[in-house]
C-alpha cells in the first residue's frame, strides 16, 4: 500500500506536470511541499493538495486516476526522493509556494512576487 503523502504528492506532481521536464516536476513537487512549511497553508501533503481551489486537477470532477503508466511511475519516484529529502531542488523554486501554466493569468498573481519561470509553469512567493 502506498503510503498517503507519497500518493498525494505523486498524484500532483502527475496532474499538474506529468508532460513536462524533470525540472518542472521537481518545481511542482518544491512548491506543494514548501506549502506544507509554509503557517498559510494546512501541514501535511494531502491537505494542501487537496485544500479547496488550489489545485486544478483535484477540483475538475474528472477521474483522478492516472492512466499513463511510466508518467505515474516517475511521479512516484521524484515524490518518494522529495519525501526522503535527499536535496533535489530548482533553486529558482526555493520560496515559491504558487504557480500557473504560462497560459493562463489568474487574478492573484498580481499579489506575488514573480520568481522565475520553469517548463510551462510560472512561481510565485508571497510578498506579504
Amino acid at each position: 500500500m502506498i503510503a498517503e503523502a507519497l500518493l498525494c504528492l505523486a498524484l500532483n506532481i502527475y496532474f499538474e506536470a506529468r508532460s513536462e521536464d524533470y525540472a518542472s516536476r521537481i518545481a511542482v513537487a518544491q512548491v506543494t511541499l514548501n506549502r506544507v512549511e509554509s503557517d498559510k497553508f494546512p501541514d501535511t501533503v494531502c491537505a494542501v493538495v487537496k485544500q479547496r481551489h488550489q489545485f486544478s486537477w483535484f477540483w475538475d470532477d474528472k477521474s483522478d486516476k492516472p492512466y499513463e503508466k511510466q508518467a505515474w511511475k516517475d511521479s512516484l519516484a521524484l515524490a518518494e526522493m522529495f519525501l526522503e529529502d535527499r536535496g533535489i531542488e530548482v533553486e529558482c523554486v526555493s520560496d515559491a509556494t504558487h504557480y500557473h501554466a504560462d497560459y493562463s493569468r489568474p487574478r492573484w498573481r498580481k499579489f506575488f512576487d514573480k520568481y522565475c519561470k520553469v517548463g510551462k509553469h510560472i512561481f510565485y512567493k508571497d510578498n506579504t
